[in-house]
């Protein structure tokens, strides 16, 4: 059995991702790495600090991004089938370039894929998630979003990235730009490991550089700058006592970025969120109200992109 990482990023020193965090964190478990990596800004540092990991495991494919694809997070889903395809393995494992595994699932994820190797039913692996927020101390457990997320899928000529490449869907035509049409979800199996996302732990100043990135590639470049040029420059989180407290351990790949942590001065950890500023989807009262009633009743109304095997 054979196992490729694979990912995708640009600017992603810039906007601190933890990157090489996330390639290191299932490295061990790889027979191959594959990443692809945009050109970037002149004053990020992404791809060297991706080759400075010294492991001939990783391959780099260098790409350009187009803009014109850069519009409802088309690009998104073409970087990451652009690495995925030049994958090997029987099993490919997609890290997020803000996605960490910690090192205790690494014997379960490995056993799950040796499992259901033969069984050519499963086309993907679901994992459970633990989204932080603010903080490493805070994350969402609440309605709205996603609990479990593709993030294993096999080898198979006609399974893609899907939207903005958040998961994985199987495409009986496949032609880039694409429309969403000839599609169905993947038939997956459940994985007793979670995904660690840090894509909202930033400085805030940062954390809001990374949001005019992000709707830029979504909204478009001019759109997304007509916004923020109106916006403060500091993301306001709101107040972290209105999520759950994480009391686990982090992957030990994170142990230095989160020793650098020092933003803990601009983050409000009680009282009441700015009225004059637009609500977090955590803080509408009809999202809270799903949240408190989920802990008892489970996901509410919540999209699956899957189809659950019993395995």
């Amino acid at each position: 059995m054979k196992i490729s990482g694979f990912s995708f990023v640009r600017n992603g020193e810039k906007l601190y991702y933890p990157t090489v965090e996330a390639i290191k964190s299932i490295l061990p478990i790889c027979d191959e790495f594959v990443i692809a990596i945009g050109k970037g800004d002149e004053d990020d540092h992404s791809r060297e600090l991706v080759a400075a990991i010294g492991d001939p495991k990783i391959r780099i494919i260098d790409t350009v991004w187009d803009e014109k694809y850069c519009i409802r997070g088309m690009i998104n889903s073409y970087q990451t089938d652009v690495a995925m395809k030049a994958c090997t393995g029987d099993w490919l494992f997609y890290v997020q370039a803000d996605e960490v595994v910690h090192e205790k699932y690494l014997p379960a994820i490995v056993a799950r894929c040796e499992e259901l190797l033969e069984d050519t039913e499963v086309e993907g692996l679901l994992f459970k998630y633990r989204h932080f927020w603010g903080d490493y101390q805070h994350y969402h457990g609440g309605h709205g979003w996603y609990p479990w997320e593709i993030r294993i899928v096999r080898n198979l000529p006609k399974i893609h990235s899907y939207q903005s490449a958040q998961s994985f869907r199987w495409f009986d035509y496949y032609e880039f730009p694409r429309q969403e049409t000839g599609t169905r979800k993947l038939k997956v199996a459940k994985v007793d490991a979670y995904i660690y996302h840090y894509g909202w732990v930033r400085p805030p100043h940062l954390m809001q550089r990374k949001s005019r990135y992000f709707n830029s590639i979504h909204w478009g470049k001019a759109r997304a700058e007509e916004y923020y040029n109106n916006q403060p420059s500091y993301f306001d989180y709101g107040p972290l006592d209105r999520l759950e407290v994480f009391e686990g351990s982090h992957p030990a790949v994170m142990q230095e970025r989160i020793k650098a942590f020092d933003w803990a001065d601009k983050l409000q950890y009680s009282g009441r969120p700015d009225k004059y500023r637009k609500q977090h989807k955590h803080e509408r009262p009809r999202v809270r109200l799903l949240s408190i009633l989920e802990k008892f009743a489970g996901p509410l109304g919540t999209f699956k992109n899957y189809k659950l095997l019993k395995r």
